[in-house]
Parts: C-alpha cells; structure tokens; sequence
C-alpha cells in the first residue's frame, strides 16, 4: 500500500531495541555441483566457500543495526568455538550483546549447502534449551531494559524464551512495547504482547485453517482478545501481510512484485522493521508498510540477510547512489546497496595501479561496459609495500585513488588494507569480477568466492602491453645512462 510509505526514512539512531531469543549460527557451504554421486542418487558438491552468520535472534539484531539503530541482543549458547564464532560475527557487526553461555550445551548451528543460488540441503545441529537456568537471561534482561525503549521476542521455540510472561510483565511494567515472533501452539506464551507477527502457516496451527479472508479476521480478532494482545501482523507471502487491530479495521498490504530468491529470515527483517519503526515513534501503519517494503527486498537475497537504510531509501525515492569517487568501506556498502535496490549491476576490480597508464585506461573502459557500475579497489601503501617490495608504491594510495576518481569511468574507488580483495568480494559480492587477459579464470584471486554466490569472474583484454613494472625499469635505465 504506497500510500502508506513515509516520503522519506525516519532517524533511526533514535531507536535503541533489546532483542531477546534463540541464538544460533548459521553456516553456509558454497560450492558446484555437476554430476550425480555413483552411491547414491544425490549431487556431489565441490565446496568453493563458506559463510558464518548469526542466526534466529541473531539475525533479527543484525538487521535493526544494519540500518543504523541501536541494539542489544540476549540469548543463551553453549561455551563453544560456534559460539566463539557467533559472538566475533555479532561484535563485528556493531551489535551489542550480552550472550549467556552455558557448559553443557552445545551452541545451535544450521549448516546449510549452496550450489547455483538452490539450497541443497540443511543440517541442525542443535539441542532444545528447555532444562537450561534462564535467571541470568532476566537478570541481564532487568539489567538492559532500562535504556531500551521497544523490546523484541524472538522465538524459534529452542528454549530461549520458555519464560517468555516474565519479560512480557517486566516490559510492560515499564511501559515498554513488546514485540513478538511467534513460535508454537501456545500462544499463552505471548498473552499481553503488544504486538505478534506470525505467517500464515504459524496462524492456523493455532486458529485452525481458514478459507477466507472474513474468517482470517474473525479468528484473528478471537485470538487477541483470548490472549489480551493488542496487535497482530500476520504476513501471508506472495499475498502479502494484513495488520489487525483490536477494535479497528484491518488494513491489507499487497506484496511487491519482485523476484522471490530465498525467505530465509525474512521474518526477522519484517519484525526487526516493524519495531524499529514504531520505536522511533512511525505510525503502526506506516511501520507496516516500511515492513512490507523490506520484506520484498530481503527476499531477493541469498540466505539470512538484512536490509540497510539506503537499500529502502532508494527504494522509497527510486533514486540510484549519489555517492561517488573516491570511498571508504562503509560508504561504498552503502552506495551499493542503493544501487543494487535499483537492480543495477555491479563491477569490480582491483589492483595497486601505481602508476596510471594507457594499458590500465582501456582495461577499465572495457571492464565498465560489463555493467552498470564499476568499482576500483586498490591496495592501501601497507600491503603494497607487502606486494611489490620495499621500494613500492611510487604514489601513495591518496594520489592513486584520485587519478582513479577522476576517470568518468569509474564510479568508486576503495582502499582496502588486505593482500587481496577476498575480504571485500565477501562483502560487497559483486556480480562481475574482472581482471586483465594475463590471467586466466582459474587464476583470479576471489573467484572461487564469486562463483559461489553466483557471480561471473571475466577477464578482459589491455589494448596496450604495458606494466608499472616496465615503465618503472624504464625510467631506471634512462637515469642510469
């Protein structure tokens, strides 16, 4: 309903949400698969890469950070190397936590098998937390609530939140809204939440299953009332999400039609939006539609993904980046993300490109004709010097990146501090990595990467066989004689 969508985003640094759930690790195996195994009638996967991210309530913190709120995310895992994981993964991503780890569990894991963007397979590794001690979960929860002003339950129905009335009645002592993603058949659970956002399928193992739209909203309307909540969002998939209220109208939001890639935790940007949204005071409806507009975007990713602010601010205005030249990593996350809501494809390539010349000009002539847009990352002086030797760069990465800049066909120009890019191609994942015709494919540094997400690796030709190298020897033997 776009009559519903804000102009423009609200600030959303004003937020500051306790999210508290079940924690997990999702862990992702990338790899191709070309033939059939002689054992079995299964595919054999050649693993090119891998991923860790933080999962279940985990992931639901990432996105409220991701677009620039604050956050603070409880959980319970065991004392482990995947927690160890999970909690390096969260700290790097700017999410504060308070993580309760306990001995004799073993962290939850969903190792999941990627090939050609279809997931294979998923294996759990995973024990429910139901005889596991919460008191230091409240205790952190008491501890934490005070500077939060929106509360989110995250329940995938591990454990985490068998207790989940005490941090109902605490929050709601407070005048703290509650916000919570169902799980189960009991939703005694929940009773005096402000809000609930189950699906369809969640709803209707409760209410019984429901042939029409009248019969969705009176069952609806029945389960607020058995359970006191005043609030429920239940999102439908392709048909969209209805928000119902006690005592009012429900208010219906289609779904946008974009390409269905993976729902993998689009739940948790849809509640993740929602609060956030409400917590910086948007109207529920409002919220809603902001919900609905990133659950669309979300879906057209790989796995448990988030959504940054640009992403729904391009999305709102239909406007593509207007950050440009010479970036730092942060910027160039962000000037991507709006580029990519806007369907643009993206083209990288990297180098130290010491000194600037006609070979290196044509190279990224051709390497911009791939796509939309084209990013130059350069080795910063450090790892340059690591490269190439003591006596390199001739020009600091300041002066390179600004004769990259002003070349009307680069859109932006990064330092990166690696030997290679394999740390920025994770990140940004771009859909074309290019490099020069003395590679080949297999020999390109990230492709492996690349490939695994789904993207292309090309490699183009230099009109001119010229090198910094060369010319440098030249300049040498010139003085010389």
């Amino acid at each position: 309903m776009l009559s519903l969508l804000p102009k423009t985003l609200p600030d959303f640094s004003r937020a500051a949400i306790l999210v508290v759930g079940d924690v997990m690790l999702d862990r992702y195996w990338f790899g191709d698969t070309s033939r059939v195994s002689p054992e079995a009638p299964v595919p054999i996967v050649n693993i090119r890469g891998n991923d860790d991210r933080p999962g279940g309530a985990g992931n639901v913190a990432l996105n409220i950070t991701t677009l620039g709120a604050q956050v603070t995310l409880l959980g319970i895992t065991g004392n482990d190397q995947a927690a160890n994981t999970l909690t390096e993964q969260l700290a790097a991503a700017g999410v504060k936590h308070d993580i309760i780890r306990q001995d004799a569990l073993q962290t939850i894991t969903k190792l999941r098998v990627i090939s050609r963007h279809q997931q294979l397979m998923r294996l759990d590794f995973e024990e429910k937390l139901q005889t596991s001690d919460t008191s230091a979960l409240i205790d952190a929860f008491k501890k934490h609530l005070t500077q939060s002003n929106l509360v989110i339950l995250s329940d995938y129905q591990k454990g985490t939140l068998k207790d989940s009335q005490i941090f109902i009645q605490l929050a709601r002592a407070a005048n703290v809204p509650v916000l919570v993603d169902p799980k189960g058949n009991d939703y005694r659970l929940y009773q005096h939440a402000n809000i609930i956002t189950p699906n369809l399928k969640e709803f209707e193992a409760i209410v019984g299953v429901c042939h029409n739209e009248q019969e969705i909203l009176e069952k609806a309307h029945g389960l607020l009332e058995t359970h006191q909540i005043d609030t429920l969002l239940l999102t439908r998939g392709e048909h969209g999400m209805t928000l119902i209220c006690r005592g009012a109208e429900a208010i219906h939001f289609p779904a946008y039609a974009r390409e269905v890639f993976d729902v993998t935790g689009a739940g948790d940007t849809v509640i993740a939006m929602l609060g956030t949204a409400y917590a910086v005071g948007l109207p529920l409806p409002q919220a809603t539609a902001l919900a609905n507009l990133a659950a669309s975007l979300v879906v057209a990713k790989l796995g448990a993904a988030t959504v940054s602010a640009p992403e729904l601010e391009a999305a709102l205005t239909n406007k593509t980046s207007d950050i440009a030249g010479m970036v730092n990593e942060e910027q160039l996350w962000q000037a991507v993300s709006k580029a990519r809501a806007q369907g643009k494809k993206i083209v990288f390539t990297n180098g130290c490109f010491d000194i600037l010349h006609a070979g290196h000009v044509g190279y990224l002539q051709q390497a911009k004709q791939l796509g939309d847009y084209l990013i130059v990352a350069i080795n910063d002086d450090n790892s340059v010097r690591r490269i190439k030797g003591a006596n390199r760069p001739i020009n600091n990465v300041e002066q390179r990146m600004t004769v990259l800049a002003s070349l009307n066909v680069v859109d932006w120009v990064v330092a990166f501090p690696d030997d290679t890019p394999e740390r920025l191609l994770k990140r940004i994942q771009p859909d074309i990595l290019v490099k020069g015709d003395d590679y080949t494919v297999d020999r390109v540094v990230g492709a492996e990467i690349v490939h695994a997400y789904g993207g292309q690796v090309r490699v183009v030709g230099n009109a001119l066989t010229l090198s910094t190298t060369a010319i440098i020897e030249r300049v040498k033997a010139s003085i010389n004689s």
